[in-house]
């Protein structure tokens, strides 16, 4: 097995993405579970203490803070005297009813000692998904920040079904960092960073920059433990959904917290795109849930790829009951998904429009069916 302690010292000066971690003003840092909790003993608060400690420090240097921290369910496990994390989904809400109490008063004590409120925001995929919930958090977010509050997320846990969760904590922070428009992200788990596989099962490399999507060639990324959902490959997605969003993303060891938001020179820095996706096509790219598929030719394809308006001529067919205004897959012949975006008619009306000519449709009926600036490739 590689030995690697996930440092990285450069010779001469930080990276691009580390120098802009480091001075990013305002961070969302991401805890997982076991970072917080064990089995046996449930929430440990020295641990969290150490954590808030970070955090601190980080915000007196002067930057903005958002927490996003997993552990609801982990600290409800020993309480209720399980075993191990629950699988069936009545027992995860009811560990994350009893945890998620006393995660909050344990992250509002620790803050205490600064003097700090703590604010807690739980929030459903549902919230990203409907514009006016994600406005809503959004608002929620900026003014806890503004009041000098720093806000503690957490997903709904006890509410949320299997079929609209998040899956795990890292999407949610990714999401969070475009919501509150983010400088950077941290993640901090129980890993040192980013390896080419799992160093627990053999020889890996320890990856420390990951400036585009070639640096990823031949990456084997596992999933979660036993305490949490998330995993390499979660960690791995949602750094590229906030890289995409255009904030850099540090993935280091809860154990580093101190230099992951400080100097930065830890763990793996994944570079974010040169501009960032406006606030409505990142929505529509990563948290608005798709309501159906427009199927379509060759050349609606090359069209959708060259940034052009989607045409009902080019439409030869369509999946799902739909609305103007929701968000539906556009699906190439080979069945690939290839963009998304906000469809202009009722599904009902284009299965009278499919194939025909803008000059072949009435009117009212003219207009593009999903507009080039309402189009994101994926």
């Amino acid at each position: 097995m590689t030995v690697n302690s996930g440092v990285t010292e450069t010779d001469s000066s930080l990276s691009e993405a580390r120098e802009a971690i480091a001075s990013a003003r305002r961070v969302v840092v991401k805890i997982g579970s076991s970072a917080l909790t064990s089995l046996k003993g449930g929430l440990d608060t020295a641990r969290l203490d150490r954590l808030a400690d970070a955090v601190e420090a980080r915000m007196r240097a002067g930057s903005e803070l958002v927490v996003v921290s997993s552990g609801a369910i982990g600290a409800g496990i020993a309480p209720l005297g399980l075993s191990s994390r629950p699988r069936d989904l009545a027992t995860k809400q009811a560990a994350a009813s009893v945890g998620q109490l006393a995660l909050a008063h344990a992250w509002g004590t620790s803050f205490a000692r600064y003097g700090r409120t703590v604010g807690q925001v739980l929030l459903s995929a549902d919230d990203f998904a409907r514009r006016e919930h994600h406005r809503n958090a959004q608002r929620t977010l900026d003014r806890l920040r503004s009041l000098g509050a720093i806000a503690v997320v957490n997903e709904n846990d006890t509410v949320a079904t299997e079929e609209i969760r998040f899956g795990d904590n890292d999407r949610l922070a990714a999401l969070v960092a475009h919501l509150v428009g983010a400088d950077a992200l941290v993640l901090l788990s129980d890993v040192e960073g980013l390896y080419d596989g799992d160093p627990r099962k053999g020889a890996a490399s320890f990856i420390p920059e990951v400036r585009s999507s070639a640096d990823l060639d031949g990456v084997i990324a596992g999933s979660g433990g036993a305490l949490g959902t998330g995993g390499m490959a979660s960690k791995l997605s949602a750094a590229r959904l906030a890289a995409d969003a255009g904030v850099p993303v540090l993935l280091a060891a809860a154990t580093s917290a101190d230099l992951a938001l400080s100097t930065g020179k830890v763990g793996t820095a994944f570079a974010a795109r040169p501009v960032r996706l406006s606030a409505r096509k990142f929505w529509v790219r990563h948290a608005a849930d798709s309501r159906g598929a427009l199927l379509i030719d060759d050349g609606a394809a090359t069209a959708v790829a060259d940034r052009r308006s989607l045409l009902a001529a080019g439409i030869t067919g369509l999946r799902g009951h739909f609305y103007g205004g929701d968000v539906v897959d556009l699906v190439a012949a080979d069945e690939r998904i290839i963009a998304r975006g906000v469809v202009a008619y009722d599904s009902t009306e284009l299965t009278g429009m499919l194939g025909r000519s803008t000059a072949e449709l009435p009117d009212t009926m003219q207009r593009p069916v999903i507009h080039a600036d309402d189009l994101v490739k994926v």
